[in-house]
């Protein structure tokens, strides 16, 4: 019998990312976080879903208008199994001051197909706490804001990747060419990575028995 499950997953930019879930034979779960409006310079991607994950109230992270197929939507802190998806929305600051500076966020963590899957949102904070590390636990897929200015940078980016020991590596939130935002490039992650260069793909395919491997990767996917 063949194993249909493998999980999909896209970046349209920014921290959205689309996640599909494939269980079977035509039983498939969508996944939309933090959908952008026109406002960021990038092109607002068509996007449907059955689960919507909003991790703060901005309008690079919000725009729930942009997302059909009447999605659960979660903006709020805590526990949740939709579609037999396990989801924490766990509460973060977006800033290095307590959320002084640019408020609160949330941090998602997404169970499915037995792989674990942390979207650390537009985190601040420069370490995370010893509460968030045991919320989150083992992650294989990590999506991580590396662009500095809103957001950790990448050499703080490097210091949670290595708290949190991920299989694959997926960064988020730095600059594009559309984008109207001046963040720092994918480079300097990339070196701190010890990554020289990177072969950046549209999308991420992926099953279990892809994360068994003992060292981590980072990929790079184009909007």
């Amino acid at each position: 019998m063949v194993n249909l499950e493998h999980m999909n997953i896209i970046w349209h930019g920014q921290s959205c990312f689309q996640i599909t879930s494939q269980r079977g034979k035509g039983d498939q779960v969508s996944i939309v976080i933090d959908p952008f409006d026109k406002s960021l310079g990038l092109k607002v991607p068509k996007l449907g879903a059955d689960i919507l994950l909003i991790s703060h109230q901005h309008e690079d992270h919000n725009n729930a208008k942009a997302v059909t197929g009447n999605p659960f939507v979660i903006d709020n802190a805590g526990e949740y199994e939709v579609k037999d998806v396990f989801i924490q929305a766990i509460p973060a600051f977006h800033d290095d001051s307590m959320g002084k500076e640019r408020g609160k966020i949330f941090l998602f963590t997404i169970e499915t197909e037995d792989i674990s899957i942390c979207h650390l949102s537009d985190l601040g904070q420069k370490e995370l706490t010893s509460e968030q590390l045991k919320k989150i636990g083992q992650v294989d897929i990590l999506m991580i804001p590396v662009g500095g200015v809103y957001t950790i940078n990448a050499k703080e980016a490097g210091k949670i990747v290595s708290e949190l020991e991920p299989k694959i590596i997926i960064p988020m939130h730095y600059h594009l060419p559309a984008l109207k935002y001046k963040l720092d490039k994918i480079d300097k992650f990339l070196e701190v990575m010890g990554n020289k260069t990177a072969d950046p793909r549209a999308k991420l395919s992926i099953k279990k028995k892809d994360l068994l491997g003992e060292t981590a990767e980072v990929v790079v996917l184009t909007p």
